[in-house]
């Protein structure tokens, strides 16, 4: 079932999942958190994403009610973007997805990296900076 498709149910799981299908989604939300960020600043924190698709999920965010953009009449442009209410009411329950998967995850440490070295800013090839 498409979004457009399943927006159109009164479901609110449903709904929720809609708004959060993606999974650049939460890790946005997670990077910017209770801050303004500029696209520029987002692109080099979560740089494992490219900009295009960047910019298709904070555009869908955006009309979810998730973020908001703030445009400033400079030159250079300058878009800013921070989390609406609803976005930042999102922060608690991925802080406890986190959680639940740390207490049930096996950590391998041959197949996977540790999110710690992410999280200690330790130079990997590709980071997301939370």
């Amino acid at each position: 079932m498409k979004k457009n498709e399943l927006m159109q149910y009164s479901c609110p799981l449903g709904k929720a999942m809609s708004a959060l299908g993606s999974k650049w989604k939460p890790i946005i939300v997670l990077v910017i958190k209770d801050r303004k960020l500029r696209f520029g600043e987002l692109a080099a924190r979560i740089n494992v994403i490219s900009r295009k698709v960047l910019t298709d999920q904070l555009r869908e965010m955006e009309s979810d009610g998730l973020v908001i953009r703030e445009e400033f009449k400079e030159i250079p442009p300058r878009v800013e973007y921070s989390l609406t209410e609803k976005g930042l009411a999102l922060l608690p329950i991925l802080y406890q997805l986190e959680e639940w998967e740390t207490k049930y995850h096996v950590y391998d440490p041959e197949k996977e990296k540790d999110c710690k070295m992410i999280l200690e800013g330790k130079k990997v090839k590709k980071v997301i900076s939370l």
